[in-house]
């Protein structure tokens, strides 16, 4: 772990927040409290939180000056808020990224073992819940099957050997990112963790046990077959997305 006594990058984390004021103190004080000189915490909020998460947040922000509360007016939803977390902590000079879930799905506490991987100088660090020490708690079965069934549907379809394609919490250097055509990501919705997994195979790549606590959020028919669809055009899509070859080959 880096501890106070010495800077580490500037590592940013980019969370789309909506309707979480139960746990966004919480959250925000795990968050701040851990022992990183340079770590910040970007939330991401749109019109769709329509509770106190937003005023928490600034009011938080306010008294510490390693929060930025992002207000994405354009947004068509969470992924459009991950990406547009992603281009501010670029413009503002992030060395890494760790794009991780609110609301406690995903543990803040966590974290140091995604900034030890990025120290070691992995390109991408991926959050799993299937691998050993990793798992899931309040999830209905069948989004458990279908977070298993689409890693394997995932596997074969890409050719990638992952655990788990589908968390959302994972990390990147500023390399991987800015090297991305951001606009060209074609998921707006559950497929985009497996895209960017699939685009990143080949990249220095590690994954890392994490606990997933279930969130409202929910899938429906129309998410299923909208993956299915984007699933099977991603590999004719990737040369869309790298600006230069990302050491493919």
């Amino acid at each position: 772990m880096t501890e106070k006594t010495g800077m580490m990058p500037k590592t940013v984390i980019v969370m789309p927040v909506a309707n979480e004021e139960a746990t966004m103190e919480k959250v925000v004080d795990m968050i701040m409290q851990l022992p990183y000189d340079n770590l910040f915490y970007y939330p991401v909020i749109d019109d769709y939180s329509r509770d106190r998460t937003e005023s928490i947040l600034r009011k938080k922000a306010a008294d510490n000056p390693r929060m930025k509360v992002i207000y994405h007016k354009e947004s068509k939803g969470v992924i459009s808020c991950y990406l547009e977390g992603y281009r501010q902590a670029l413009n503002d000079g992030a060395d890494r990224i760790i794009e991780m879930d609110g609301g406690m799905s995903h543990d803040p506490a966590q974290l140091p073992e995604f900034i030890k991987k990025l120290d070691e100088g992995y390109d991408c660090v991926w959050g799993s819940r299937f691998v050993k020490g990793g798992g899931i708690s309040d999830l209905p079965l069948y989004r458990r099957l279908l977070s298993s069934g689409g890693t394997i549907l995932a596997n074969i379809v890409l050719g990638t050997r992952l655990k788990d394609m589908t968390s959302g919490y994972e990390a990147f250097q500023r390399k991987v990112l800015e090297n991305m055509n951001l606009d060209c990501i074609l998921s707006t919705g559950h497929m985009y963790q497996t895209e960017i997994r699939y685009y990143c195979r080949k990249l220095n790549c590690v994954e890392v046990p994490i606990h997933y606590a279930g969130s409202s959020s929910g899938l429906n028919a129309g998410n299923v077959f909208e993956a299915l669809k984007i699933l099977f055009k991603l590999k004719k899509h990737e040369k869309n997305i790298w600006k230069d070859d990302p050491k493919h080959g």
